[in-house]
């Protein structure tokens, strides 16, 4: 029997992870929840905090060092997304949108160029819209897809 499905959680600015926890409940998968600083977690034995140094892409560094093919990553962190892919683990944005090889190199060439226009705006500028409720729904439908898509092929 193969090792069960893990959650990797980018959990700092996570606002899906209620949801991660129902569904990882419903497909028995291991969670990791990683962040810089500790929070509440659900009381299950299949659901553990990890908690890096604050140093500057710590969980980064844990969560891309720990990927695999056998991972789901949630992350907005598009260079995080790019090292996890490589990695060949499936990469969730936390609207349910998917990062894979055909989209990453874009994302990332998107994240160049709006530093680029940030920095030349002296700070000024917005961030992503708020999250919706469309957000969460499409983000468990994805999470749910992606997690029935590792279990057939294993």
């Amino acid at each position: 029997m193969s090792a069960p499905i893990t959650i990797l959680i980018d959990a700092d600015a996570c606002p899906v992870k209620e949801e991660i926890y129902r569904v990882a409940q419903r497909f028995q998968a291991e969670v990791r929840v990683v962040s810089n600083s500790p929070f509440r977690i659900p009381d299950h034995p299949r659901i553990k905090r990890i908690v890096v140094d604050d140093s500057f892409d710590a969980a980064d560094d844990w969560i891309a060092d720990n990927a695999s093919p056998a991972c789901i990553v949630i992350t907005a962190d598009i260079p995080l997304a790019d090292r996890c892919l490589k990695a060949g683990a499936t990469v969730l944005r936390h609207d349910g949108k998917p990062f894979d090889a055909a989209s990453i190199g874009t994302a990332l060439a998107t994240r160049a160029i709006m530093e680029d226009l940030r920095a030349g705006m002296d700070g000024v500028g917005g961030g992503p819209p708020p999250f919706s409720k469309a957000d969460r729904s499409n983000f468990l439908q994805s999470l749910d897809r992606a997690m029935v898509a590792m279990q057939r092929s294993r």
